[in-house]
């Protein structure tokens, strides 16, 4: 059995969203970046905001966990794959 973000965080004893309301809250979360973000196409840097925008809901998701209590780093995708 694939273990979830949902079964993972239920067995932390984190209360989690149903899927659906989560993929909702991310996606209005990135809308509302990107808006933020649209400034950077001025610089030409227009082609890196969808990768800014996943590391930037990497971050808040790791962050969300460490505020709560998890030994969870936050750290950037690059850097966990060092890691490894």
């Amino acid at each position: 059995m694939k273990l979830t973000k949902q079964k993972y965080y239920k067995d932390l004893g984190i209360p989690m969203l149903p899927q659906e309301k989560y993929d909702k809250a991310v996606g209005i979360f990135r809308l509302q970046l990107n808006g933020v973000m649209q400034a950077f196409n001025m610089y030409g840097l227009g082609e890196m905001i969808p990768t800014a925008i996943d590391e930037i809901v990497r971050l808040t998701e790791d962050f969300g966990l460490a505020v709560r209590g998890i030994d969870k780093p936050i750290s950037l995708e690059r850097v966990r794959k060092k890691r490894r």
